[in-house]
């Protein structure tokens, strides 16, 4: 379980490196099938922005937010679009089967899935769906209700994250994180001794917001790894965006009450027809509980006495993009936008400049230029960041980090590749001491 102040920042990255190859070398590679973004025409005039937390929710309807189109520029990555645009890394990875995770190519047209079916639970409170790993904070606003949403990063398949009913019991600004035992005997073993207690800044794995669950030892709360959100990355807890939870904490107060739920499988209604959406589940597979939805289904189809497009319905089951398709009436009804690319995406590392002074960990050398840039970024989204980019050498690329002030950081960057991504370095110190 995720007690509280125990997040394992190896875990962590090791859980990170093999979803990273799993999106790269298996998604990354999946041929496109349903709603092919080519089918999509590119509307006359790009819209500038798109909401992306809050929405006012219409009354008899069950879907927020509209989906959006997106050309991606040179040095864009799949993690850095999903944050700018309030998306966890698998909802975006998954809406775009085929495009490199941390290598996109330019010009390259994704879906920014931002239409999401509420989940089948009471509108109070806040409700959390693991299956699309992400979170619904209800408000009654006299006679309306606004839904503000976000991506989250949940528990790892070891340490899931629990389910029911609970409320947010306090909260804390800048909380401290103190190791237990069991997290510091298992850092130990690495190498890695931590301290007792971690003090709000940087280093502090829990950010600087944090609400506490009824539930012992269970939180939400921010993070210093922003791409962990949209993954199973945690030991139970519930992890946002910094600029998510900072809104999230101030929008909730004391005694919220907080529903964690499991719907892979969500049906709603919007503009009068039916939507399906369909997400990969949180553990094992379970047919019982997709015939179950079958059953719903029919029985939907039955007391609406509509047609439902059953082939459409196996198609969005089998792929889980997690974006909402519509099962009745005519296909393509929704009206498709475009947004233009941002001048500057919100929380993207920006490259140190290089310095002759300074010292550098080599992180890797290869004749494969798209496997550098992708050593690179994965290292430039470690948490806290730690910066790299790649250098020609020859026929070959160097992944170099840096620049880092003294050997002292340089060495504790070459300890975290190793003990966070299996990274062998090597330090190089500056020209003037050799």
């Amino acid at each position: 379980m995720c007690r509280i102040f125990e997040h394992s920042m190896s875990s962590y990255h090791l859980r990170l490196v093999v979803l990273v190859i799993v999106l790269l070398f298996f998604n990354g590679c999946a041929p496109r099938k349903i709603l092919h973004l080519e089918d999509h025409p590119l509307p006359a005039h790009p819209v500038k922005k798109i909401e992306t937390n809050e929405f006012f929710l219409a009354k008899g309807d069950d879907i927020i937010g509209r989906s959006a189109f997106l050309r991606l520029e040179a040095d864009d990555t799949l993690p850095d679009i999903a944050r700018h645009f309030s998306l966890g890394i698998h909802e975006i990875s998954a809406a775009n089967p085929g495009i490199d995770l941390w290598v996109p190519a330019a010009g390259e047209r994704i879906l920014l899935p931002m239409s999401f079916i509420l989940p089948d639970a009471p509108r109070k409170g806040i409700v959390i769906n693991l299956a699309a790993m992400r979170l619904f904070q209800f408000k009654e606003q006299a006679t309306s209700l606004t839904v503000s949403t976000y991506p989250v990063g949940i528990g790892s398949e070891e340490r899931p994250t629990p389910r029911g009913l609970m409320y947010v019991s306090r909260k804390t600004v800048r909380p401290t994180w103190h190791v237990p035992a069991s997290i510091a005997e298992d850092h130990l073993q690495r190498g890695d001794p931590l301290p007792p207690k971690v003090p709000p800044g940087p280093e502090n794995p829990l950010g600087d917001y944090a609400l506490y669950l009824n539930e012992p030892t269970y939180l939400i709360h921010g993070t210093n790894k922003s791409a962990s959100i949209g993954l199973n990355a945690t030991n139970g807890c519930i992890r946002l965006y910094p600029e998510d939870v900072k809104k999230l904490y101030e929008d909730t107060p004391v005694n919220t009450p907080v529903s964690i739920i499991n719907q892979p499988y969500l049906v709603g209604l919007r503009n009068g027809v039916i939507h399906l959406e369909a997400h990969g589940r949180v553990g094992d597979s379970d047919s019982a509980e997709r015939n179950a939805f079958y059953a719903k289904l029919r029985g939907l189809e039955k007391k609406l006495a509509r047609r439902f497009d059953w082939k459409r319905i196996e198609e969005v089951l089998s792929e889980q993009r997690g974006i909402p398709v519509p099962i009745s009436g005519k296909k393509g009804t929704a009206k498709e936008t475009e947004i233009r690319h941002p001048d500057k995406l919100y929380g993207k590392p920006e490259t140190a400049k290089l310095k002759m002074d300074a010292w550098y960990v080599l992180a890797a050398e290869t004749s494969d230029k798209l496997n550098a840039l992708r050593t690179a970024a994965i290292i430039n989204h470690q948490g806290p960041p730690i910066p790299a980019r790649v250098l020609t050498k020859g026929n070959g690329y160097r992944v170099i980090a840096g620049p880092f002030q003294d050997v002292h950081a340089a060495e504790n960057a070459l300890k975290r590749l190793k003990i966070n991504l299996e990274i062998e370095g090597i330090v190089i110190e500056p020209p003037n001491r050799r």
